[in-house]
Order: structure tokens, then sequence, then C-alpha cells
């Protein structure tokens, strides 16, 4: 693989497979339903990115630098310590309401689907597909 090769590509694994390889349970089960509502919301088939993020969609993009590549348009991976989304086009307003949650660059951080409002965590997911499609038209 070249030096600047996107090491985080669509593979053929399987992604229930993955899925049932996810411990703690619980972590497992809060996967589960975040493909199914990303699946639903995307109206895409959930895809592994990499060895651990499951992807909805894709994308192709290129920096000034002249590096490009594709990714999903959204994602998460199902950690062991924790959920993390990728998502982007989102405010700091739009966490407000999310519950317990932290914020990387690029990343939102959630320990248990439990802990958030699923309903406010649906929205931020549509607002990035928004974000997605108007930035990356298909």
């Amino acid at each position: 693989m070249a030096k600047d090769a996107n090491k985080t590509i669509e593979t053929a694994a399987d992604v229930e497979a993955f899925l049932a390889r996810v411990e703690p349970e619980e972590r497992q089960a809060d996967g589960r339903a975040v493909a199914a509502l990303m699946a639903r919301l995307s109206g895409e088939p959930p895809a592994m990115w990499g060895p651990s993020i499951i992807g909805f969609g894709r994308y192709h993009y290129r920096y000034e630098s002249g590096r490009e590549g594709e990714s999903c348009r959204i994602g998460f991976a199902p950690r062991k310590a924790e959920l993390v989304f990728y998502l982007a086009g989102l405010e700091d307003a739009d966490f407000a309401d999310l519950g317990k949650h932290r914020r990387g660059k690029g990343c939102l951080y959630v320990k248990r689907l439990a802990g958030v409002d699923i309903a406010v965590l649906e929205a931020m997911i549509v607002k990035s597909l928004a974000h997605m499609d108007k930035a990356y038209p298909r």
C-alpha cells in the first residue's frame, strides 16, 4: 500500500459476523441498533470499512493537496469502550440535548445508547447525511 493510501477502505467482510464478535454484549446490541438506524435513515446497506467501521453509502473526496479517496458517507464503530460515530456537518448546538457523550475531532463518542436521546441522535444523522449530499452530490 502506498504511503498516502487510505487505510480505511470498503471491504467484503460480513457486517453481522463482525457485530457477533463485539464485546461487551451491550455494545453488540447497541451496534445492531445503530446499524439498523443508519441503514433506515441512509437507505444504504451496512458495509465494513477497514477492520472495524460500519459505513453506509460512499463518496469520493479530493483535498487541495491532491490526496483523494473514497469513504463512507456516515458510519460508526462499536469499540469495546464506546460507540464511535463518524458524522459531518454538525454544529455545537446539535449536541446540546443529546445526553451523555464526548467529542473528538470529527467523532462523537457514546458509552451507551441508553444514555442518549435517540431522537436527537437520529436528527444528527439526518443532518450529517444532508451535509454529505450537499458537499458531495451523488
